[in-house]
This record gives structure tokens, C-alpha cells and sequence, in this order.
């Protein structure tokens, strides 16, 4: 029996030793291997090779003031006390999404919106902000309805395919440049390295949200990027069933004082939804290539298609960006958007009349999803500004999942058959 338990406990040492060796040098070795392994070691005791679901919200003391869990990795060596400090799921999720964007570090928070304000909040009142003009509606209505009336953070929303405009829009107190890998509906995709070359002369941060790329698509780190957010509510998690979001850092200090504002605040995700994230991402690769693929094939028939005024796809030589998006990503995306002929009857007709497409704000998942960005993600942005964006009542955007490629097209086809009669 001994001898079983010594053997058994031997196993258990080779196997965590054969997985450090994976989290140590994910540099060298393929983008799904990180996802599968990524941030997982099998339990020390009882060999399980899932992560447990940690529900604890506090944590015993031999003695006062020394925190139990220091030797766990997914404590960062600090140990645990409070479960909203940190929390043994939480820390081998945030360490499976470092390793998928080569970061030091990742902390999750318990949506998008909680993880940008978190960024905002590293800035003081008087701060000045640069951002897109087409940012998503979310996004758009924080910075100005909240960060700029209750924080006092200034902000400039410019298009910045004008680099000269978004040199000279940097003034003094400019400490942050926000981007959007994608921006959301319109696709347009910044210039990053001539974003980054400006911003670090004039020593401005620059953060991105690459919700609508994934890690999958790019790594803006790697590019010279200061943060990284994500909506891991998309292709992160990737099945419509957790709300979450990401900060992705290399800066200690920066990590530091996120990770300050977020316990202060308790912006942090339930450990049942972090177990299902990190679940999500060990496919993260499988789904984007499936959907990918579905992508490219849907966006040449809708491109052909006599009803779609305009499609917008990175994929297509159409594509405004089309030769700076090949510089940037590894593949074109999930995500495209199209303007349809006619007037609104036109497009409820259509949207009403879908069968496996289904109409709902999100993105990123394994089903196939459209919106109407004026009317749903969208609404709360003012029309002035959005009919000036582009942003008009016939603009769809359009999410595609990993169904069967006939199916999608069958369906999208009888819907634009009832737009034609």
C-alpha cells in the first residue's frame, strides 16, 4: 500500500514537473498546446487533471497574519486572505490567458466594462485621453457620460487613420491613446506600430481592446502595446455563458496598480465562471479556425450579393485595411458587418425572417449571432454622431459561429429572398 501511495506520489511530482516545464517556456511551443496547458497543474493530491472550482471567500491561518498558499502558483506568491484579493481559480485562468497572449501577467475582472474603468481609473482628473471615433457603444458612452463627468478625464475622439490629426491632438497632460484592434461595427483597424512610435515619443500609454480579435488573431503586446483588454465574454469564453473581462500587461507597476484598483473596488469574476473560461479557452483555437473558415466563404457570397450595398470584412480585398491588416494578424476574423439596400422595413425584414442566425447583441461564440448596431449596441450612442460614424439604420453586423457552412448560407439566403419581393 506504501509502495502504491510512494509510485502514485511519484507520478503526481513527474506530471506537475512536465507541466511547469510547459508554463515556464510557452514561448516555445504552438498556440493550441498553450491553450490546452496553459495555467493547469493536476491536483498534488489526488492527481485530478482539471483545476478545481475554488468557492472559498476566505482562507484559515495557522497564525495570524500568514497567509496560507504562498507556494501556489495561482497565488503569485502572495498567498491567499480574502477571496475578492485573490482566489486559486482566478489565478490559474488569469495565468492561462498570460500564457495565450505571451504576457507576464492577465487579471480578470467580472466584465469588459469593469476591466476598461479599471484602466481609466489608473488616470487622475485633468487627465487627457486620446481614442477612435467608432469605438463600441459601451465604451463610447463611459468615457463620456461617466469618466468625463464624474472622474474629469478629458477626452478627444478623433480618427486616427489621420496620424498627423493624432500627433497634434496630443497635448501636456495626454497619458493614454485607446485603440480597438477592430472597431466596433465599422472594422477599421488603427496603424498600431505608428501609433506606438508617436505615443512613446511624447510618453503616453497606449491600451487596446482586442475583444474583436482574440489572441488568437494578435498579440499587441508584442507590437509594443502598454495594455490589453478584453471582453472575455466573447471568443475567450466563447459559449454565451460568462461575463468577464481582461487586462493584459507586461509593466510590474502597471500590474500592481491594477491589481490595487481592483480588489479596492471588487471588480472580480465568481470562480464558476472562471472554471468555465478557462474551459472555453482550451478551444479558442478550434472554434476561430471553424468559424474562420466559415467566414471567408460567407463574406464572398454576401460581397456577390445584389441586395448588400457594402460589405466590410478584413478578408476581402474590398477591405479598406486589407494590406495593414495582413501585417498585423495571423487571419481575417469572425466578425464582419454589411449595409443592406433599402430603408429600416427592409432590414427588420430580414432579421425577423433569419432561422439559425440569431438576433442578439455579443459576439465571438460557437453560435452565429446579428445585430443591428443603431438599434441595439449602438442605441445609446447619439444619432447625430452615429449617422456621422456611419453607423446608419441599414448597417448589420454580423458574428459567425461554427454551424455547417450550407446551413448559414441557406439561411441567410431565404432571408434576403423575403428583402427582394
Amino acid at each position: 500500500m506504501y509502495l502504491f501511495l510512494l509510485i502514485s506520489y511519484g507520478i503526481i511530482i513527474v506530471t506537475n514537473s512536465l507541466y511547469m516545464n510547459i508554463n515556464n517556456n510557452f514561448n516555445k511551443i504552438g498556440f493550441g498546446t498553450k491553450l490546452v496547458h496553459g495555467g493547469n497543474y493536476p491536483d498534488e493530491i489526488t492527481g485530478n487533471i482539471v483545476p478545481s472550482i475554488s468557492l472559498g471567500t476566505t482562507f484559515v491561518q495557522k497564525e495570524p497574519g500568514v497567509k496560507p498558499g504562498k507556494l501556489d502558483p495561482n497565488s503569485y506568491g502572495t498567498g491567499y486572505f480574502y477571496s475578492r484579493q485573490a482566489n486559486p481559480t482566478r489565478g490559474a485562468l488569469e495565468r492561462a490567458i498570460a500564457i495565450s497572449e505571451n504576457a507576464k501577467e492577465s487579471i480578470v475582472f467580472s466584465s469588459g466594462m469593469a476591466a476598461i474603468s479599471t484602466v481609466i481609473q489608473l488616470l487622475k482628473s485633468g487627465d487627457h485621453v486620446i481614442t477612435m471615433n467608432d469605438l463600441y457603444g459601451g465604451t463610447s458612452s463611459y468615457f463620456r457620460d461617466i469618466a468625463s463627468k464624474s472622474n474629469g478625464i478629458k477626452f478627444s475622439f478623433i480618427d486616427v487613420d489621420n496620424i498627423t490629426l493624432l500627433e497634434s491632438s496630443i497635448n501636456k497632460k495626454t497619458k493614454l491613446i485607446w485603440l480597438e484592434s477592430l472597431s466596433n461595427p465599422l472594422l477599421k483597424t488603427p496603424d498600431i506600430k505608428k501609433i506606438i512610435k508617436i505615443a512613446k515619443s511624447k510618453g503616453c500609454l497606449v491600451a487596446i481592446d482586442s475583444t474583436f480579435s482574440s489572441p488568437y488573431l494578435i498579440n499587441p503586446l508584442e507590437l509594443g502595446v502598454d495594455i490589453v483588454v478584453h471582453s472575455a465574454t466573447k471568443f475567450i469564453g466563447g459559449h454565451s455563458d460568462i461575463l468577464m473581462g481582461v487586462i493584459v500587461c507586461n509593466d510590474e507597476q502597471l500590474i500592481k496598480k491594477i491589481r490595487f484598483i481592483q480588489t479596492g473596488i471588487g471588480a472580480v469574476p465568481s470562480p464558476f465562471e472562471c472554471y468555465l473560461t478557462m474551459r472555453g479557452l482550451k478551444t479558442l483555437h478550434l472554434r476561430m479556425k471553424a468559424s474562420q473558415l466559415n467566414s471567408l466563404l460567407i463574406a464572398k457570397y454576401l460581397e456577390s450579393h445584389p441586395l448588400i450595398d457594402k460589405i466590410i470584412y478584413p478578408g476581402l480585398k474590398s477591405y479598406k485595411y486589407y494590406d495593414l491588416y495582413k501585417e498585423q494578424f495571423r487571419g481575417p476574423g469572425t466578425i464582419m458587418s454589411i449595409y443592406l439596400k433599402g430603408d429600416i422595413k427592409n432590414v427588420k425584414l430580414f432579421l425577423e425572417n433569419l432561422k439559425i442566425f440569431s438576433l442578439a447583441v455579443s459576439l465571438g461564440a460557437v453560435e452565429s449571432l446579428i445585430c443591428s448596431p443603431s438599434l441595439m449596441t449602438h442605441a445609446i450612442v447619439p444619432s447625430k454622431i452615429r449617422e456621422e460614424l456611419g453607423i446608419t439604420d441599414n448597417l448589420l453586423r454580423i458574428s459567425i459561429g461554427i454551424e455547417d457552412f450550407n446551413d448559414l448560407i441557406n439561411d441567410l439566403d431565404q432571408a434576403l429572398d423575403y428583402c427582394s419581393k
